[in-house]
């Protein structure tokens, strides 16, 4: 597959001070009202805001998604609802790959661990956290006081409001917000169509375009046993999208590295990335082999191997982008005129010296990630079980301490969430957990040596293979009532149990907590040295710009737009029939293949209704299931992927080439009714409700 970069055109626009374009991820605190309005002649009220804020919902397995009916009816796409697909599917009864569908309330299956967020409120308390960190102190000190007064922000906040409260920080370091969520933890399944009309075209068609996929998938909240009355959900535009429309996107993209230092990004380049794709391309080999041998394998993986596959192709789409002169040749001139701008300025010289301190620092960083990633990050130990046990360990030892002492994941305020996922009773394969660790536990010992102590500790004098199969098979912690037990008994009860996958990680823990506090250290002076930077450019350039995307919510904007791609014109929307065409040119061979019900219904289809379209929006992973809403805050669509073009987005916006991907609402109403029969469920979408 040829690789795609930024064309050379785009970069003076790197980093600089403007925004150019449709640019930016915003936060709903301070958005781009002043852009939209030159631009657009529309105008962001409060009450707008307000409302597509609390109708957006973020999923903690990752991904976004929407309310849209007032009876906790909730859209998100059908590869983010995957993982809940997975765990409540069995051998004979394949949920993932067969599609579902609830037509009646009692038939929604209840999801087996699954928490949904809604952002309810944001707080700065940049200047309180700032506040607790004394001057002068070492880094190590200063990342111990921040951690103090954001887990008690976070535990007063939730004493304050039920609701759950995290603190975010923004900037790299720049700023610090207490984000406040609603949190639901019974959602219950109640639409997903087959797999392959969801991710029509397989891996061959991945972030690519034109795209034919109905990448939805629709669950339900509940509260108190039946089903939640949102006060705000998004009302259906039937039509949906038109090209050209000005759009806006509400969702929660993961992570991006716009505000990374050269210094940083030339790290991703030679040693992150490549240690990641050699990771993600050695498990895709692995389950893709172990996933042919029998369909129940190939069951039990299929989820594990489109992470796998997806987020493989997506960091060799990052990478390339930062092999692109263009781009890093914009990157280090907005750096070193920036810098410049600091030059013979005193009350800068902090922020001018913040460079080479965070140059320092990701070689301090690099001398220890391998390990660090080993050993703390769990990559030698790729199992469900482990982590189990890990986690476990660490509860009987963090829960005594002060909850500012703790480890952040140990924190009063993320308790609930912890113990959701803890005693979570999805299915755990022995077999598929065998097949992992056995791997994991041979790349540990060919990162760091067949001699290196620890790897001969951990081993024991047996092979990766033969470890991993005494491991799985002698612990005990996949059964849920003796997690319970464990939980509740503290360190005295974890010890008593000599669990053999509860001791390896033991094993291996003094030495990754250390790695944790080196690592911890090193971030809290990187994230000084950021603030610093901010600082200065917030003084020199005011305000309007956002920080990098940090899992929380934002809102991008732009219009659905194509592009031209090898002197060819891509138009910015598809159609079922595109689908059809699609699959008949490919012979129906799989990946191209229909579902039964898709060849069956064709007639019933009025082929002309938009299926996909793409915009200029500003997206990046964990956008996935975001709602794409009109001026009138209309569901019109929902952003499912982006082009190749779009994978530079982590560290440059481009609108030239570079498009959002969505799944027209048009399109899903029609296969709702027509395909799949589900009338009382395309007619609540309409509605907003369940009955008249």
């Amino acid at each position: 597959m040829k690789p795609r970069f930024l064309p050379a055109a785009l970069g003076a626009l790197v980093l600089g001070s403007t925004l150019h374009a449709d640019e930016g991820m915003w936060l709903y605190t301070d958005p781009p009202r002043e852009q939209i309005r030159a631009k657009y002649g529309f105008e962001l009220t409060d009450a707008w805001l307000d409302h597509l804020m609390k109708s957006s919902v973020r999923f903690n397995s990752g991904g976004s998604g929407s309310f849209v009916s007032e009876d906790g009816l909730v859209i998100s796409n059908h590869h983010v609802g995957a993982d809940a697909l997975q765990k409540v599917s069995t051998e004979k009864k394949n949920l993932l790959h067969d599609g579902f569908h609830a037509r009646t309330a009692a038939e929604e299956i209840r999801c087996v661990d699954l928490e949904l967020n809604v952002l309810q409120s944001i707080e700065d308390v940049t200047a309180r956290v700032n506040a607790a960190v004394p001057a002068g102190t070492s880094a190590e000190e200063s990342f111990k006081a921040r951690r103090r007064e954001t887990a008690a922000i976070e535990k007063e906040s939730l004493a304050k409001t039920g609701l759950r409260s995290d603190v975010v920080t923004l900037y790299q370091g720049g700023a610090y917000h207490l984000y406040r969520f609603k949190k639901y933890t019974d959602v219950r399944l109640v639409f997903a169509p087959e797999q392959q009309v969801a991710f029509f075209g397989g891996d061959p068609d991945n972030f690519e375009y034109p795209r034919f996929d109905l990448d939805v998938c629709l669950f339900r909240v509940y509260e108190g046993g039946k089903p939640a009355k949102v006060p705000h959900h998004l009302a259906w535009s039937a039509k949906g999208a038109a090209a050209g429309e000005l759009t806006f996107v509400s969702g929660h993209p993961g992570r991006t590295d716009r505000l990374l230092t050269v210094a940083e990004l030339e790290y991703l380049r030679v040693a992150a990335y490549p240690y990641t794709l050699e990771r993600l391309k050695r498990r895709e080999v692995l389950l893709t082999s172990w996933g042919q041998r029998s369909e129940e394998n190939a069951r039990r993986c299929r989820d594990d191997l489109f992470g796998a596959q997806n987020s493989h192709k997506a960091r060799d789409g990052g990478h390339a982008g930062l092999y692109d002169p263009a781009l890093m040749k914009a990157k280090a001139d907005a750096e070193a005129a920036f810098r410049a701008r600091l030059r013979g300025r005193p009350e800068f010289a902090d922020a001018l010296a913040a460079y080479d301190t965070i140059a320092g620092v990701q070689k301090t960083i690099g001398a220890i990630a391998l390990r660090y990633r080993l050993l703390e990050g769990g990559h030698a130990f790729a199992c469900d079980s482990f982590g189990i046990a890990r986690m476990l360990l660490r509860a009987g030892e963090e829960f005594p301490k002060a909850n500012g002492e703790r480890l952040r994941e140990f924190g009063d305020a993320g308790k609930e969430s912890l113990e959701l996922g803890l005693f979570s009773d999805k299915p755990v394969f022995e077999d598929l957990e065998i097949l992992g660790l056995a791997d994991s536990l041979t790349f540990l010992a060919e990162k760091l040596g067949a001699s290196d102590p620890m790897v001969v500790r951990v081993l024991d004098g047996k092979s990766p293979r033969a470890r991993a199969r005494e491991l799985v098979r002698t612990t005990k912690v996949r059964d849920v009532g003796f997690r319970r037990q464990l939980y509740a008994g503290g360190a005295a009860a974890v010890n008593a149990a000599a669990d053999p996958m509860v001791e390896a990680a033991r094993m291996v823990d003094g030495e990754a907590r250390e790695l944790r506090r080196q690592i911890e250290s090193a971030e809290e002076t990187r994230k000084q040295a950021h603030a610093a930077i901010a600082r200065a450019r917030f003084a020199l350039d005011g305000a309007g710009s956002y920080p990098d995307a940090t899992f929380t919510l934002r809102l991008s904007y732009g219009v659905v737009k194509g592009y031209e791609e090898d002197g060819k014109q891509i138009p910015a929307l598809t159609t079922l029939a595109g689908l059809y065409a699609r699959a008949e040119a490919q012979h129906y061979k799989p990946p191209f293949d229909l579902p039964g019900r898709w060849i069956k219904k064709r007639s019933a289809l009025d082929l002309s209704t938009p299926f996909n379209f793409v915009g200029t929006h500003d997206i990046i992973g964990g956008n996935s299931g975001s709602p794409v809403v009109n001026r009138a805050g209309e569901f019109v669509g929902i952003i499912f992927d982006g082009n190749l073009q779009s994978l530079v987005l982590d560290f440059a916006y481009d609108d030239v080439q570079a498009r959002s991907l969505s799944v027209h609402s048009a399109g899903i109403l029609e296969a709702l009714r027509k395909t799949y029969g589900a009338t009382a469920l395309a007619d609540e979408l309409v509605r907003g409700n369940r009955t008249r």
